[in-house]
């Protein structure tokens, strides 16, 4: 990872994106985020007074389950599992590498 993109994770780890702001960095409408939240396929987003909140986590996720249903045709659920298992990948790559360096 470059010194620009640590860079970037960090300003957007510390703060929160709009229900507007996330559909229009995923080009998607704002309907297509409510109907996957209504159907429990973000499970870590949070509403503060009547607002969304989105994490960088949430932003990532996002974009790849609107790829896969894109270019994958897949349904909503499906999209949101393989999601589950690159998120659960990542995870796994990121504590290997934190074990292997300290």
């Amino acid at each position: 990872m470059r010194k620009d993109e640590i860079l970037i994770a960090s300003l957007l780890e510390e703060s929160w994106m709009t229900l507007e702001q996330l559909a229009a960095a995923c080009a998607v409408e704002p309907d297509w985020l409510l109907r996957h939240i209504d159907e429990g396929l973000f499970p870590q987003v949070s509403c503060v007074s009547g607002v969304w909140r989105f994490s960088t986590a949430n932003l990532q996720r996002a974009r790849r389950m609107r790829e896969l249903e894109r270019n994958f045709d897949a349904v909503p659920e499906l999209a949101a599992l393989v999601a589950d298992l690159l998120e659960e990948i990542d995870a796994l790559r990121e504590h290997a590498r934190s074990r292997r360096a300290g």
